[in-house]
């Protein structure tokens, strides 16, 4: 039977997963660089051991409320552009679950998660969200005002 290893993490009160292979390490908050006139998503750039990397904000891309006092930790991805930080409220485990039991997301889920996610796997007591790391990370040109552009 084939199994799959998730890094998990936390988003206000969702689980996400995101496969083992593609997460290049997960660290803490970071001094981070804000970049003008990029998407809201874009919280920063932060300097990654003489890398510069890209951090897209999970919350605002999710369209959750910011949090007071928040310090995210970094969730490291590798993509097709490079490395790329997630911004999380709380990191999980690593979790094993097998291939055969991953779902399409159910219809209860709905707005930018379910644009994000894969599909599912039913854990006991919680949903573990696949995240597909292509999609979250994409800009669209809708949101690529910045607040103070927006309340402007």
């Amino acid at each position: 039977m084939a199994t799959e290893q998730y890094c998990t993490f936390l988003v206000d009160k969702l689980f996400f997963g995101v496969k083992v292979l593609q997460v290049q390490e997960v660290i803490r908050s970071q001094i981070m660089t804000v970049v003008p006139q990029a998407s809201s998503m874009v919280r920063g750039l932060i300097n990654l051991r003489g890398q510069i990397v890209t951090a897209i904000d999970l919350r605002r891309r999710l369209d959750l409320a910011d949090r007071e006092n928040w310090e995210p930790m970094n969730v490291v991805i590798q993509t097709d552009e490079g490395a790329i930080s997630l911004l999380v409220d709380e990191i999980g485990d690593v979790l094993e679950v097998s291939d055969d039991v991953l779902e399409s997301p159910p219809s209860t889920i709905q707005g930018k998660v379910k644009e994000v996610i894969t599909g599912v796997y039913k854990l006991e007591g919680r949903l573990l969200l696949v995240l597909d790391t292509a999609k979250a990370i994409s800009v669209s040109d809708s949101s690529t005002k910045s607040k103070d552009e927006a309340a402007a």
